[in-house]
């Protein structure tokens, strides 16, 4: 008897909170019933942001006010297991950003083709309004394209998830080709802890035989045969939640070159909507003989379901140019 009794409050409580979680955001459940179904979704990402370098220099980008990611995306599931994705960037030269389409034909095999973001690099997988800090790691930047043209094959099974893909390996540069290709596949596993926590681990790697590829936003052009691999770990829990991730790329430009980069990101969850975290950053390139570690101290604050700031405090010390400090300020809707 005790036991109903304890699990109708739950429910009663439960569903108080619900209600009231409602009741708060009348506006935005209007939004949603409107603008968000299986076959037709709408999402809306709009990002203001502030920099202040506490020298004066450019680090950071100097000090002043800008606009983030401010993107609009349109993505169903439509009749026979087909999808589409369709998503623009508005703050870049080059508006459009994905353009895939897919067939689910079970939950162990999807496929997709068009313009999509490939599955390597764990810090690259979140969108921009997800990030557990303003910025990717670093080592997104420096060794991946955020987007390429090609097909990708993706299933889960049970615990284990995969991806294979073929592409252009150009990013978007979509009139450049060489008849040349980038492989690319991924291996993850997620195990199950206790108290409702898990662990996400895996690895990927992928190799690009283009000719004349540009690097990530190195400024550097692998002549050929590009080598990329790494291993990833998240840990997720009702308190803590923390990151770790390992990427290196090889590569022939005017010299080997041979970049290798890693970071760790560990957080805590203060209350449901705040967040406290700090990350280690290291990037390092061989033959330019520069080792960069890079500091951040983070907090996160969910305002409303829509509304989020982010505020990051940074310290980057390099080999040959001594250190610098800044902070940067994100105020985001995402829906």
């Amino acid at each position: 008897m005790k036991k109903l009794l304890t699990l109708f409050l739950l429910t009663l409580l439960s569903s108080a909170v619900l209600n009231a979680q409602n009741q708060n955001e009348p506006l935005l459940n209007d939004m949603r019933d409107r603008l968000k179904s299986e076959s037709f979704n709408v999402g809306l990402l709009l990002q203001s942001t502030a920099n202040f370098s506490f020298d004066d220099d450019n680090f950071l980008g100097g000090r002043g006010f800008g606009i983030g990611v401010s993107r609009l995306k349109f993505n169903g599931l439509v009749d026979q297991s087909f999808s589409y994705n369709f998503q623009l960037e508005f703050t870049r030269n080059r508006s459009l950003i994905d353009l895939a389409l897919g067939y689910h034909h079970s939950e162990q095999f999807v496929l997709e083709v068009g313009i999509m973001k490939p599955d390597i690099g764990l810090d690259l997988q979140p969108n921009p309004g997800d990030t557990d800090f303003i910025d990717r790691s670093r080592i997104i930047g420096a060794m991946l394209n955020s987007r390429e043209i090609g097909i990708s094959a993706s299933g889960q099974f049970e615990a284990i998830d995969y991806n294979i893909a073929i592409y252009n390996g150009y990013g978007i540069r979509r009139f450049d080709n060489d008849n040349r290709f980038m492989y690319l596949a991924k291996l993850g596993y997620t195990a199950n802890l206790e108290d409702d926590a898990s662990l996400y681990v895996g690895g990927n790697m992928a190799f690009n035989s283009s000719t004349n590829e540009l690097v990530g936003n190195t400024g550097q052009f692998s002549d050929e045969d590009r080598f990329t691999f790494g291993m990833f770990a998240r840990y997720d829990s009702d308190i803590w939640f923390g990151a770790a991730e390992f990427l290196q790329s090889t590569f022939d430009a005017v010299l080997s070159e041979r970049i290798t980069g890693f970071y760790t990101t560990i957080g805590n969850k203060l209350d449901e909507k705040n967040e406290v975290l700090v990350r280690w950053d290291h990037l390092s390139f061989d033959e330019m003989d520069r080792i960069d570690n890079l500091i951040i101290f983070g907090w996160n604050h969910q305002a409303t379901s829509v509304i989020s700031f982010q505020v990051n405090l940074l310290g980057l010390t390099t080999k040959n140019d001594g250190d610098r400090f800044g902070l940067q300020g994100n105020f985001q809707f995402q829906f």
